[in-house]
């Protein structure tokens, strides 16, 4: 099982789309970094949801249901189906990971504009240890 990170402006697609929807399809992605990412994601990988904007923070989890597969609307692009797996109470702050100082060399704190990312294992093991009870 891999770790990702996905990023959403929570006024285009929300943990609370995702939690009521309980499944849908990731698109939208263009980098091409990050298309490759999600052309990576294998069914039972566990994602990250980030909130993006405003309080920039980890809010949730979702596993990946599909094998990634071009995007219908841009042949450019990938999708594949996530479903909902769990809020993350409060959430982790950008703020916090960064002052962790575990994570310097991650995507999410170089690159703060790459939308999907892998996530280290290190991160993975850090938010079970902050969520025992989450489904990380």
């Amino acid at each position: 099982m891999s770790y990702f990170l996905a990023k959403t402006d929570p006024d285009t697609y929300s943990i609370d789309d995702l939690e009521r929807e309980q499944r849908t399809a990731w698109d939208g992605v263009t980098n091409a970094q990050a298309v490759r990412v999600i052309r990576e994601m294998r069914p039972g990988d566990r994602v990250f949801i980030y909130h993006s904007g405003g309080l920039s923070s980890v809010v949730g989890m979702a596993v990946v249901k599909s094998m990634p597969r071009d995007d219908p609307k841009n042949p450019k692009s990938a999708v594949v189906d996530l479903e909902f797996a769990g809020r993350l109470e409060p959430p982790v702050t950008l703020a916090d990971i960064k002052q962790s100082k575990k994570f310097d060399d991650w995507a999410l704190v170089r690159q703060g504009r790459l939308s999907t990312m892998a996530a280290p294992e290190k991160f993975a093991t850090w938010m079970r240890a902050r969520y025992p009870t989450a489904k990380i």
